[in-house]
């Protein structure tokens, strides 16, 4: 039986029934973002990604998915961070979230998505899924960060979310221990209420 609260998801003994990707462009103040033509989160404003190849790696899969998806080749990919996604109707997956520098060539509509280039400050967050407002910054900001969600649908029943410390600046030292690193952030709860319409 699928569990209907976050806390009664098993997660150190979780194992997803697939793994995918996701890969955001962030270049000259903007993010490419995709409106999603099929497939989960159809309709929905997301990042170009989906499910990995048997045999392939996160990164090659986040790069073929770009191609078929926007055409499109990302340059300057680094890896962001992971994100578990717990379904109460069973359905499982882990992402591995990707960022790039540019991209070769002009994105294109494909039968799977619609290319959005969209100014940093106005990401459609409404448009999205409700996880994205929580771990989107922190991306942006370039740390990295691990997640564990449980949807119904596609509202979001609860949440954990462990981000490293910011990277523009050295870690502080923790109280009466010299030299070490601080301890990643944590924020656990139910999702914040989305500002302005939904759709």
């Amino acid at each position: 039986m699928a569990p209907r609260r976050f806390e009664d998801v098993r997660w150190n003994d979780w194992v997803p029934a697939e793994t995918a990707t996701l890969l955001f462009v962030v270049r000259g103040g903007q993010i490419l973002l995709i409106h999603k033509k099929r497939g989960l989160g159809a309709g929905k404003i997301n990042g170009p990604g989906g499910r990995i190849d048997p045999d392939e790696t996160p990164l090659a899969g986040a790069r073929r998915e770009v191609r078929e998806e926007l055409g499109v080749t990302p340059t300057g990919v680094r890896a962001s961070g992971e994100l578990s996604f717990q379904f109460t109707d069973g359905y499982s997956v882990l992402v591995h979230v990707f960022t790039a520098s540019g991209c070769r060539g002009e994105p294109v509509e494909t039968a799977e998505a619609a290319p959005l280039w969209t100014p940093l400050d106005r990401i459609p967050y409404e448009r999205m899924w409700a996880d994205d407002r929580i771990w989107l910054p922190l991306m942006l900001a370039g740390r990295s960060f691990r997640g564990r969600f449980l949807f119904e649908g596609d509202r979001l029943l609860g949440y954990e979310l462990d981000a490293a410390p910011p990277a523009a600046r050295p870690a502080a030292p923790r109280a009466g221990v010299p030299g070490s690193p601080a301890a990643p952030i944590r924020a656990a709860g139910p999702p914040a209420r989305p500002r302005g319409g939904g759709s």
